[in-house]
């Protein structure tokens, strides 16, 4: 008998995986000589760090240039598959691939003079990062259920350590512990919905699931199995996004973790979070429309409301901005609300240009709290902030920009993010919801605009100078020009956008699409 073997893998699903793989080896190189390390050394581990991301980046690109290459040809290919079927690494991916290198480089620069601060600067830091990155990239091009998951656990599970990293500070402990048992929790509810779908339709792919749930809801729209499948499952992807009602790790973590570790958990970890309901309730979920539509509008309306109205009565600065992000997640959820996908994408394209506006905006606040931090003073809260102009006038008037993005106002980044979320919802009819939307937006102003009244109008508590390191001057300087270039020059980022939407499986033109 001839015998004959199966090939599982071949060159080019490690050369979609190279971005990741990449990552792993410079996480592991960091470990290694964190060991040997003197330490006056230790900024080597940051500097490895980010040049693990530049390699990384520079195998996106190259993924990104092959579809350009065999566009050239005459050849329409929107996406390639790896490891069978498992990775689907298409334009929407590529995309969330940006964004996830991007938040983790500036994270990185303004943690380097926060950790020696801390007394806590060790290469496992960086490493956790590195590895969190990787399974935000296995969530957002993942197309199996069981990849995906272990995309989600290998980020939650270096985000658990991140957040307790400040081993000797009762507070980040505290906040470690909550967010590891409740994040438990919600990936347990998460898997049992995943298993059920398992069940449902015999695979674990998300086209498959989709032909398989189209059928069976056409047949029984109230099969229950169904129901309590999508409804666990949502539980979990409401959670990594932080969305009303399983909001309530966000505000401890944010406020217990490193500063810098809270910026990076609110836009990288988060547009992760996105990349994953996007991809399973867009493509895996779509049949069940009818059914989760209705269920998001109600997350929505509550997330802006304890979103916004918590956030007026916080004196703590990140905490402030943890209830600010959440009141942010119901404004994304009302672009999800807007869009099909298939027959009108401009709902998600306002997600995707939100996602990316918001990580400069909110990392930059991040970062001018970060550069609070000095030896005797904490610097996370909105007395700690008073009189900033006065002391650092650049970081005082960042700030400002900031924080006004973040409300919405022209011509600054944060405006278009929420002009094309609330665009969607007047062109699809849903007038009360955008009408809401623009209502909390004008009382997200007032507790923003308390942080401004503090730094401009107060006198300093102390007069301790800021200084900030280069690293933390480059990521000030990288996102207060970038909050600024894109709300005035915004027309190269929605053509990104628009590139990263091409592969909708939809029936409509792409003229249409990219509208």
């Amino acid at each position: 008998m001839e015998s004959t073997s199966l090939q599982y893998f071949v060159r080019a699903d490690y050369a979609l995986a190279l971005p990741m793989i990449l990552l792993t080896l410079f996480a592991l190189f960091i470990l290694m000589i964190d060991l040997i390390l003197p330490a006056e050394w230790k900024r080597v581990n940051a500097i490895t760090a980010l040049m693990g991301l530049a390699f990384s980046a520079a195998a996106t690109v190259k993924i990104h240039l092959q579809f350009a290459a065999i566009a050239r040809q005459g050849i329409v290919v929107d996406h390639f598959t790896g490891f069978s079927g498992s990775m689907y690494v298409d334009r929407f991916a590529l995309y969330f691939f940006y964004l996830f290198l991007i938040g983790t480089a500036v994270a990185i620069l303004i943690s380097v003079r926060y950790l020696e601060i801390e007394r806590e600067d060790h290469g496992e830091f960086y490493a956790l990062m590195l590895f969190s990155v990787v399974g935000m990239m296995c969530m957002a091009s993942g197309y199996d259920l069981i990849l995906l998951f272990i995309g989600l656990e290998l980020m939650a599970l270096s985000t658990y350590v991140l957040v307790g990293f400040l081993r000797s500070d009762k507070r980040s402990n505290e906040a470690a512990l909550k967010y590891l048992l409740l994040g438990a929790f919600s990936s347990g509810i998460f898997a049992y919905g995943l298993s059920l779908f398992y069940g449902v339709t015999g695979s674990t792919n998300l086209t498959e699931i989709g032909h398989v749930l189209e059928q069976r809801f056409a047949a029984n729209p109230k099969d229950p199995v169904i129901i309590i499948a999508l409804l666990t499952t949502s539980v979990g992807l409401l959670f990594k996004i932080a969305a009303v009602p399983f909001h309530q790790w966000a505000p401890d973590a944010y406020e217990g973790a490193p500063t810098s570790v809270t910026g990076f958990m609110s836009v990288a970890v988060k547009s992760a979070g996105w990349a994953l309901l996007l991809r399973i309730f867009l493509f895996g979920l779509y049949p069940l429309r009818p059914i989760y539509v209705p269920l998001l509008i109600f997350v929505a309306i509550a997330t802006m409301t304890i979103g916004n109205l918590a956030a007026i009565t916080q004196s703590n600065l990140k905490r402030l901005l943890a209830y600010s992000s959440i009141a942010h997640v119901g404004y994304m959820i009302l672009g999800l609300v807007a869009s099909d996908w298939r027959t009108n994408s401009s709902g998600i394209k306002g997600i995707l240009i939100y996602l990316l506006v918001y990580t400069f905006m909110n990392l930059g606040a991040f970062a001018v709290i970060t550069s609070l931090r000095r030896r005797s003073i904490i610097g996370d809260d909105i007395d700690d902030i008073a009189g900033l102009f006065h002391k650092a006038p650049a970081e005082a008037v960042l700030m400002l920009v900031f924080l006004l993005s973040l409300a919405g106002i022209p011509p600054l980044a944060g405006f278009w993010g929420k002009y094309f979320i609330f665009l969607s919802l007047v062109e699809t009819g849903h007038y009360a919801l955008a009408v809401l939307g623009v209502g909390y937006s004008v009382i997200s102003l007032y507790y923003y605009l308390r942080i401004a009244n503090a730094m401009f109008m107060r006198e300093a508590i102390d007069e301790e100078p800021i200084r900030p390191t280069p690293g933390m001057a480059l990521a000030l300087a990288v996102t207060g020009v970038m909050t600024v270039f894109i709300g005035v020059f915004p027309n190269i980022f929605i053509e990104a956008v628009n590139w990263s939407l091409t592969v909708a499986p939809s029936v409509a033109p792409i003229a249409q699409i990219v509208k």
